[in-house]
């Protein structure tokens, strides 16, 4: 399948369809047989890595950083342009968050450090859940704005309600297979 640039893709289908599966093999996170190209790129050169960001389902994180401190450490790893107040306005977006994170406030976290990369494609597995509908509506409004900027956005998710005013093209999985492309 493929998402044209600038674009939003939706992987739709129930738990254990494949959505998951096929995210994170696109970011490079599982073996898989054949081909995946990011921006007409191999998937598997560091050129391509450097285009994406990836937000993860179960968001993972350094027990011993602060928020800012995450964002810092993405920043830094991958030599991101983004400055102190873009940083400032990506926090401001997502509510002020706290020492001690619930998953919900992990995922903001995990958007925000992906935001930081300023990446031109950007893969959310499953992102809303655990998020508050404020935060969901905020992520919606930057999904919206990303393409606005051109940015290339696959989202997985099993919840089509979420996603109905976002999407440009749909894949309807089950059973690890597309079924269906709209």
């Amino acid at each position: 399948f493929t998402v044209p640039d600038g674009k939003v893709g939706i992987l739709l289908g129930p738990n254990g369809a494949g959505k998951s599966t096929i995210i994170k093999s696109i970011a490079g996170l599982l073996k898989y047989e054949g081909g995946i190209g990011i921006q007409r790129l191999s998937s598997k050169t560091l050129e391509a890595k450097k285009l994406f960001a990836y937000v993860p389902e179960i968001p993972a994180m350094f027990e011993a950083l602060t928020v800012r401190e995450h964002i810092e450490y993405i920043r830094k790893a991958y030599e991101s342009r983004i400055t102190d107040e873009e940083i400032k306005q990506v926090l401001d977006r997502f509510d002020k968050l706290g020492n001690e994170l619930s998953k919900g406030m992990m995922q903001k976290v995990s958007i925000c450090c992906a935001l930081a990369l300023q990446p031109k494609v950007i893969l959310f597995d499953e992102p809303m859940v655990g998020l508050d509908p404020k935060a969901i509506k905020e992520l919606k409004e930057v999904v919206l704005e990303l393409r606005d900027n051109n940015v290339t956005v696959l989202i997985s998710t099993h919840m089509l309600e979420m996603v109905k005013e976002l999407w440009d093209i749909m894949y309807v999985m089950e059973k690890g297979k597309i079924i269906g492309t709209y």
